[in-house]
């Protein structure tokens, strides 16, 4: 391999799928691994340039900021390529002004996601966790006809927040669960064999499951602080609240206060405002009524293998000048 082949940066040590991307180095691409994330956009910008990196291999936590893409200007860096279907953590029109193509794996994750979803739906509706917690405590006495009472999930109306790939393989779980089922009405996602397509208030007061599967937005009508306490107030004190989207979809001070006062019934989070959580006494992990997961919506071996054989797909169009696979397609307006 010679000093002129092409440089894909990965920006951890390792990723599920090595297959795709030995066959990428045997190609003739040589790999470029980082010993862990970097801190910042400008640090991750040193890296790049410094490898000389044609590409990068992303994940979407990683800071690809202003400060990034103003640092890779002109290095010959050509784009990158995100495992991930989000992109939330990526200034577009930073990149677009530094002529860096934004890549990432729609679709791949979808299915694996919603089974993610609907556990913490069972989880959380049922108050599963709530009993293994106490039998591993010591705390179950034997059976009791009141003991760890939740909420039935056949029979109940599931609300879709986000008719995407994620929402729609929700939307079909739910219905094999015997839930009826209704999303967010929009001109992309009229009411299908599957989900009647409802107003947001009716989708809020009529649901006793919503499951949240929206990208993460800004600006006027984003997304952001959607499910605020307002939101919440509308919602069936007999409800359960799902989010598998992005954390900031959610107000977390709202949706705790809504739980302590009995507002909610119960709700299940894999996302959170600020990740990772790891004080032991933070409010999000001792709330009762509420189920955490450590951000593993996608995390089973075939899935992120297929997000990493995708986004190396993607790299190596890039590197070929080709169009790729999956481009991120930036708004305009």
């Amino acid at each position: 391999m010679g000093p002129t082949s092409p440089v894909l940066l990965l920006t951890r040590p390792s990723l599920p799928g090595d297959d795709a991307l030995g066959a990428a180095a045997a190609a003739g691409t040589r790999i470029v691994r980082a010993p862990g994330a970097d801190p910042d956009g400008a640090a991750l910008a040193r890296r790049v340039t410094g490898c000389g990196a044609g590409a990068v291999l992303a994940l979407g936590v990683d800071p690809l900021d202003a400060a990034f893409f103003d640092g890779v200007a002109g290095s010959g860096l050509r784009g990158v390529a995100l495992a991930a279907a989000g992109h939330d953590n990526v200034d577009l029109d930073a990149a677009a002004r530094a002529g860096v193509v934004v890549t990432n794996t729609p679709g791949v994750l979808a299915e694996t996601v919603a089974d993610t979803a609907l556990a913490l739906v069972l989880m959380a509706r049922r108050r599963l966790v709530e009993a293994t917690d106490d039998m591993r405590a010591g705390r179950w006495e034997g059976f009791a006809m009141d003991g760890w009472l939740g909420l039935d999930v056949h029979g109940a109306v599931l609300g879709v927040l986000g008719y995407g790939g994620i929402g729609r393989a929700v939307a079909r779980r739910g219905r094999g669960l015997g839930m009826r089922v209704q999303h967010l009405r929009r001109a992309s996602a009229p009411s299908d064999d599957v989900s009647t397509a409802v107003g947001f208030d009716e989708l809020l007061t009529g649901s006793d499951v919503l499951v949240v599967a929206l990208p993460l937005t800004d600006g006027p009508t984003g997304t952001r602080g959607l499910l605020d306490a307002a939101a919440l107030a509308r919602m069936r004190p007999t409800a359960t609240l799902v989010n598998v989207g992005r954390g900031p979809l959610v107000v977390e001070a709202d949706l705790l206060a809504a739980l302590r006062s009995g507002r909610l019934h119960s709700a299940g989070l894999d996302v959170f405002e600020g990740e990772p959580r790891r004080d032991p006494d933070d409010p999000v992990l001792r709330t009762p009524g509420l189920v955490v997961l450590p951000h593993v919506g996608s995390a089973s071996e075939q899935t992120r293998a297929a997000m990493t054989g995708l986004a190396v797909r993607n790299c190596l169009a890039l590197l070929a000048g080709e169009e790729p696979p999956t481009p991120v397609r930036r708004r305009l307006g």
